[in-house]
């Protein structure tokens, strides 16, 4: 006997509900974007965002720049400032860039030059269960508007968890 279509919206939700949350989306940089280090005091700006948040698989990196790029590279490409042949390419100015697996990642911007003035990052990917809250190293949320180049509150972390929370309540109404 088939299951009627609303005895499935539990489920529909509850699988809404464990997609929805289990991810967090970063601007790199916070506001700043991805952009060269002003000063080579900033040169480990992007690795010291990356050092205050905590990644997990399935999270996601967004990358915001005007003219430029980013790659994913290895270990020696990264040293070296320079990919021939990089693992991921992209230079559509707003690049989202998912984790599949625990592990290193290596950013650099593909313009020439760029990287030696401090345009890349390193990110550690926790090998953890996924949570329903973003971590961050220090175990305190940042704030919005923080000029500490932390990850900060994106309009797309807001809208995930509104969404989910209007989703949730929308088939709540069609199931009661």
């Amino acid at each position: 006997m088939a299951v009627p279509f609303k005895a499935s919206y539990p489920l529909f939700l509850c699988l809404i509900l464990f997609c929805g949350v289990n991810c967090t989306e970063f601007e790199v940089g916070g506001h700043g974007g991805w952009v060269v280090p002003k000063t080579k005091d900033d040169a480990q700006m992007f690795n010291q965002w990356a050092s205050q948040n905590r990644f997990k698989i399935d999270d996601n990196l967004l990358f915001k720049y005007e003219k430029d790029s980013v790659m994913e590279v290895t270990e020696e490409e990264y040293e070296k400032c320079v990919s021939p042949h990089p693992l991921f390419f992209s230079n559509n100015g707003e690049t989202v860039f998912k984790f599949d697996r625990a592990g290193l990642f290596y950013f650099i911007s593909g313009v020439r030059g760029h990287c030696d003035r401090g345009q890349k990052m390193i990110i550690k990917v926790l090998d953890i269960e996924a949570s329903p809250s973003p971590q961050y190293a220090n175990g305190t949320a940042p704030k919005p508007h923080s000029k500490s180049g932390v990850a900060e509150l994106t309009p797309m972390r807001i809208m995930t968890e509104s969404t989910v929370f209007v989703m949730s309540t929308f088939f709540l109404q069609l199931y009661v």
